[in-house]
């Protein structure tokens, strides 16, 4: 106001204060020290009554609250032992809880590991008073401190209760009678008895011990708070709509008075108005569970997702609260529907490529067949391996492959010619499995032999690509007489090593001979290599070849670079539609039904897509699991990507 403005409301407000003489003065803060010294040295006497006159005068008193009460016993006999605590709030509530003691022990320390649980959920419900009560004098006077302590066991003593003393403002310890605690104020639980049918209880002798005792009791103590009958939702609303009638607990008024205009009590009976004005009859929840069956799986019931049964629910003209949760839930757990889902597409996990550091180092070997129609001499089979690094390929065609067969050809076709590998991936085929013939490899060369789970040809990709670019070149070159594949399987083979390979940006004939091969057409037609060769003297080739080999290293450490490039580009465009999922030790999983062959008929037109339920015997890397029945019959090791969680 000390710069008015010329114009407006403000201007006039200002032109007709301006005859007063107002200052602003800002509010000075009051001291709370100072009432706080006051209150501390003129307390309140406590029988002064209220008076109306002066507002607030509450704040002056404090409401004392009573404390908390724990009730504990402690039984054991030769069957297990048991402990129990009852707690007592200060309105009068009560929480009792009872517990199985897996560990055999006296009866004292039954006593002693009772009022431990006890305290530990004290602490963990934040109580600041508390009193303890108990019927074993021996143990209440050696917390008290009248009788000296001299524990020899381990198990719990009285020494174990000190770390809980600092979180408990104030709590006292008092002796009852043995005849409350057993007439239902406390009664602990016995080992291998979750019914409390019998109880452990031990009386004093004269010389200062107890000895056990065995109490019949008839009916049995609530094992906790949380296993008391769960009141009806209905119950509160209705009564406020017939009788005008709330709850103690202002929360609880609160939110039926909100949610009181929603209902309606027509003839006895709740019901809710939905947003389209219709009326949904009220259900409990095991009322809703019962309808949620019949409507999924019962007469009629067409199995729905969670979503749409929820829809169809209320369509019905049901209501109760979480009906979309219980709906889905019901879906996700009918086996029916677990049983004939679709397949999942999407991988569980990121891609793992294969990633080899020299030529030779890694084979993939596989076998193709049998082929139909067989060859002129009755050859059926096709035996392929590639390196991981040149994509160099040798096959060789035979009647039937054995293992001696394989253990031939991995002698003559690799190590005689490129020398002795590290490791060889092959599937699980019956002929090359690592029971076969990999002790003989094993003990003799040290070639370690890796295998891929059942029914995923992708771990060992590259020898399934190149048995799929083989079987392309044999289709276009055999030509009418179908039974002549293996005379062309050579030349089939030359032209896939002379062939450009997209991962290397080279032929594998020029990363494993360091040049590129002469082809027959360079022959007919000279070409410019073929041409500047001619004029060369072998001095000069050598010396040319000598260039060549050098510049070996150097084409290979290239080639590796773009192998790199081109695997890493592949796990970017792969792990973009990964969908993570795992699965851990004991877990329930169902197969997908193999072998996944749409061609043939595997169990007719309604068998179910998936297999199961197995447990998860143990979980492997790269989303390997080893998978066993109900009875204990072991599975071959699956992938992941065949897998997907059973809920019972």
């Amino acid at each position: 106001m000390s710069r008015p403005i010329l114009s407006g409301r403000l201007a006039k407000w200002a032109l007709l204060l301006s005859e007063f003489e107002i200052n602003f003065v800002p509010q000075r803060a009051i001291k709370g020290q100072a009432l706080a010294n006051f209150l501390a040295d003129h307390p309140v006497p406590a029988e002064w009554e209220l008076t109306e006159e002066f507002p607030d005068e509450e704040i002056f008193l404090v409401e004392v609250l009573p404390p908390w009460e724990m009730y504990f016993d402690g039984a054991a006999r030769r069957s297990g032992a048991g402990a129990g605590v009852l707690f007592v709030s200060p309105k009068k509530d009560l929480l009792p809880y009872s517990f199985v003691l897996t560990q055999a022990c006296s009866n004292n320390e039954a006593e002693y590991q009772a009022i431990l649980l006890g305290l530990g959920m004290a602490v963990e419900m934040q109580i600041p008073q508390l009193h303890i009560y108990g019927d074993s004098a021996l143990v209440i006077k050696q917390l008290t401190g009248e009788f000296e302590t001299s524990w020899r066991t381990s198990g719990p003593n009285p020494g174990s209760i000190t770390p809980f003393r600092p979180s408990l403002r104030e709590w006292a310890s008092r002796r009852i009678s043995r005849h409350r605690s057993q007439s239902g104020t406390i009664r602990p639980a016995a080992n291998r008895n979750p019914h409390l049918r019998t109880l452990g209880n031990s009386s004093p002798t004269e010389d200062g011990t107890e000895e056990e005792q065995t109490e019949k009791i008839e009916e049995s103590f609530p094992i906790s708070a949380s296993q008391n009958e769960v009141r009806d939702w209905r119950e509160p609303i209705a009564n406020f709509l017939r009788h005008d009638t709330l709850p103690v607990d202002l929360r609880e008024r609160v939110q039926i008075r909100r949610a009181a205009p929603k209902y309606a009590f027509i003839h006895d009976i709740l019901y809710r108005r939905s947003y389209e004005g219709l009326l949904l009859r009220c259900l409990s929840k095991e009322e809703g569970l019962q309808v949620l069956k019949e409507t999924h799986s019962g007469i009629c019931g067409a199995h729905q997702a969670g979503p749409k049964l929820h829809l169809q629910v209320k369509r019905l003209g049901y209501y109760w609260p979480l009906m979309l949760r219980d709906a889905i839930e019901m879906a996700r757990t009918c086996k029916q529907c677990q049983l004939h889902a679709d397949y999942i597409h999407q991988a569980p996990e990121p891609l793992h490529p294969t990633v080899v550091s020299w030529p030779f180092e890694a084979w993939g070997m596989d076998i193709i067949g049998p082929i139909s129609p067989k060859s002129d001499s009755d050859r059926q089979y096709i035996l392929a391996a590639t390196d991981y690094f040149s994509k160099w390929a040798e096959a060789a065609a035979y009647r039937e492959v054995k293992a001696a067969t394989v253990v031939d050809f991995i002698r003559t076709q690799i190590i005689y010619r490129y020398g002795v590998p590290r490791y060889i991936m092959t599937d699980n085929g019956c002929a090359i499995q690592k029971q076969s013939h990999g002790p003989f490899f094993a003990k003799n060369f040290a070639i370690q032999q890796r295998t891929s789970t059942a029914y995923n040809p992708a771990a060992n990709g590259l020898a399934e690509a190149f048995n799929k670019t083989l079987c392309k070149i044999l289709k276009k070159t055999i030509g009418a007489n179908k039974r002549s594949w293996d005379e062309k399987l050579g030349e089939a083979l030359w032209a896939y090593r002379t062939s450009f390979r997209t991962p290397t940006q080279s032929t594998p004939f020029s990363l494993v001979n360091g040049t590129e091969a002469v082809l027959p057409l360079e022959v007919q037609l000279p070409s410019l290599r073929i041409a500047m060769r001619e004029g060369l003297t072998t001095e000069e080739c050598a010396q040319q070849r000598l260039a060549e080999l050098e510049s070996l290293d150097e084409q290979r450490l290239e080639a590796q670079q773009r192998l790199e490039c081109y695997q890493s580009r592949m796990t970017r465009a792969f792990n973009k539609k990964v969908r993570l999922r795992s699965f851990q030790k004991g877990d329930l999983v169902l197969v997908v039904r193999r072998p996944m062959l749409f061609t043939n008929k595997t169990g007719g037109k309604f068998a179910p897509k998936w297999d199961g339920p197995y447990v998860v015997q143990e979980a492997y890397t790269n989303d390997a699991y080893k998978l066993v029945t109900a009875k204990g019959s072991e599975l071959l090791i699956t992938n992941g990507k065949f897998l997907k969680r059973f809920f019972p």
